[in-house]
């Protein structure tokens, strides 16, 4: 069985209610539910929460909440692997059986379907535990620079100092949109980063929503992105 499993808790501190606030005339979660069904790649679609508003809206988008979160795996700094584990712990006692697991953000407005799909293609080819999309940094990280309290800066990596950018290699950051992975991984709680393969995609289709103002920029680039079709 290949299951996704949306983790969508209640308690979002810097945008309180973000799972359910309305986003372009959808609940945010609406997006992430929406992608898992038209990937047509998922035999079940769940969200895992631990509030009853989210449960009832997750239903109404075609999504199955076979369970509640319990609330020692639904506090601010609870990891996703165990979230993950638990719901598959979960479905096991209803007698569905996962093989393959994706965990899919709640807030993930510009997430793709065929990027989903492409991914569960390479976790097939059985070379690692997880899969996730990464993307390349606007900037090259060799580069990067720290400010002092006076308003100077120096650098990280002295040494690239005078390299070329070009002659750099390139870094990649964790999209932070979804992640497939083996049944036995999640359950065995094996490292994401440490065990998983990748696919990249483009930095623009990236967005972290954390604060009002990162709300405000993906609205902004949602209707640029909803304005050339894409």
């Amino acid at each position: 069985m290949k299951l996704a499993v949306i983790p969508a808790r209640g308690g979002s501190k810097r945008i309180p209610r973000k799972n359910i606030k309305d986003f372009h005339g959808l609940p945010m979660i609406a997006y992430a539910i929406r992608a898992a069904l038209d990937s047509q790649i998922f035999d079940r679609v769940l969200v895992s929460s631990d509030d009853a508003d989210i449960i009832d809206l997750a239903r109404g988008y075609g999504a199955e909440t076979p369970f509640i979160r319990p609330a020692a795996l639904a506090c601010d700094h609870t990891p996703t692997v165990p979230v993950i584990a638990h719901a598959i712990q979960d479905c096991e006692k209803n007698g569905w059986r996962a093989k393959e697991v994706c965990c899919i953000y709640p807030a993930v407005p510009f997430i793709s379907t065929e990027d989903i799909v492409q991914a569960y293609n390479i976790l097939c080819e059985g070379r690692s535990h997880y899969v996730f999309p990464v993307a390349p940094f606007p900037s090259p990280i060799q580069r990067a620079l720290r400010r002092t309290e006076d308003g100077y800066v120096q650098p990280f990596q002295a040494e690239y100092t005078e390299v070329r950018t070009q002659d750099l290699e390139s870094g990649f950051f964790d999209a932070g949109q979804f992640y497939w992975g083996k049944a036995e991984a999640w359950l065995k709680g094996q490292n994401i980063h440490l065990h998983g393969r990748t696919i990249v995609i483009p930095e623009w289709r990236v967005v972290d929503i954390d604060t009002q103002a990162d709300w405000e920029r993906a609205e902004l680039l949602y209707t640029a992105y909803r304005s050339k079709g894409l």
